[in-house]
């Protein structure tokens, strides 16, 4: 399995400066894609979530974009919206094709140079870069400065990154996840019950505190420093109503991972894209995107290397 590129229709691109340690990742469905979202943490910040709304006359979107550099990075949208212009992608208004490219961000401006973010330029270079092979993991693309369990501030923090994974229904069905894992909590490996990536007992240490354990205790750091960013997609047809619960969904997966998580100090966002013709209830969908979501988020911090001198388990 390649991750999210086992959608027919979606390319992925990174763009990273791990100078700075950020970046921005693109997902492109120039084809089209019915595609619906979730909102759930305190502090996100995004663009055109408007357009994911069953009212709202637009029926596809032609790309999602997530970045770092907080609501600075919001900017890498434009240059996705310029590339695809030039590709005649686009909602046809008559006068000219218009990019329907919804976007979100994570702050990682704590972790490399806060004056250096993602730029149209770089959004341009990552939809450049987009291709329908294997998805890059770990630190890369939105995932570059990407960090967990930040309740105790970055010095015991560990990094983050990002992960991707696909679960295969029966019939040939599909749901995929990518997620850009930046939680203010813990990961938690399901399996186990256990912490493999999140706050620290000290710099150095190589024991958990547990973020949820210090918040009871009356801890109340990690500022407004977070976000964990989900995509899913399938090869199943949906209506925006059922992208809209898909999206929902999903977010299960965050919640059977990180710990806690959607918190008013993460900026949580699902996206659900649906391209093919596949028929699929949205239930079994639901499951399938959960399990998907909750593996990515694992692998995110698997394959996260160390960067900025946080140290990831990958080395």
């Amino acid at each position: 399995m390649k991750g999210l590129t086992d959608i027919p229709g979606i390319r992925v691109g990174h763009a990273s400066d791990l100078d700075a340690i950020t970046g921005c990742t693109v997902i492109l469905c120039a084809g089209g894609a019915v595609a619906g979202y979730d909102l759930r943490g305190g502090a996100s910040g995004a663009q055109e979530l408007d357009v994911l709304s069953p009212l709202h006359i637009a029926g596809r979107v032609h790309a999602i974009v997530l970045s770092g550099g907080s609501a600075f990075g919001l900017e890498a949208a434009s240059g996705v919206r310029k590339f695809l212009e030039q590709q005649g992608v686009g909602f046809e208004t008559g006068a000219a094709r218009v990019p329907i490219v919804p976007s979100a961000i994570l702050y990682d401006l704590g972790i490399g140079k806060a004056n250096v973010r993602p730029t149209r330029e770089m959004g341009e270079a990552a939809a450049a870069a987009a291709t329908a092979g294997a998805v890059e993991e770990g630190s890369a693309g939105a995932g570059t400065g990407a960090t967990a369990g930040k309740i105790f501030g970055m010095p015991r923090a560990m990094k983050s990154g990002v992960g991707t994974f696909t679960v295969e229904l029966d019939g040939g069905v599909l749901v995929s996840a990518l997620v850009a894992a930046n939680p203010l909590g813990d990961v938690i490996d399901p399996a186990t019950g256990k912490i493999i990536a999140g706050a620290r007992k000290a710099p150095g240490s190589q024991e958990f505190a547990g973020t949820a354990a210090a918040m009871k205790a009356g801890v109340s750091g990690g500022l407004i420093s977070n976000t964990t960013l989900v995509v899913v997609a399938t090869n199943a047809l949906l209506s925006k109503v059922e992208a809209t619960k898909l999206a929902q969904l999903s977010q299960l997966g965050a919640a059977r991972t990180i710990s806690p998580v959607w918190t008013m100090m993460d900026g949580d966002i699902a996206f659900a894209l649906s391209l093919g013709r596949e028929k699929a209830r949205v239930d079994a969908l639901g499951v399938a995107a959960a399990e998907a979501v909750s593996q990515a988020i694992l692998r995110a911090v698997k394959k996260a290397k160390t960067l900025g001198g946080v140290p990831g388990l990958a080395g």
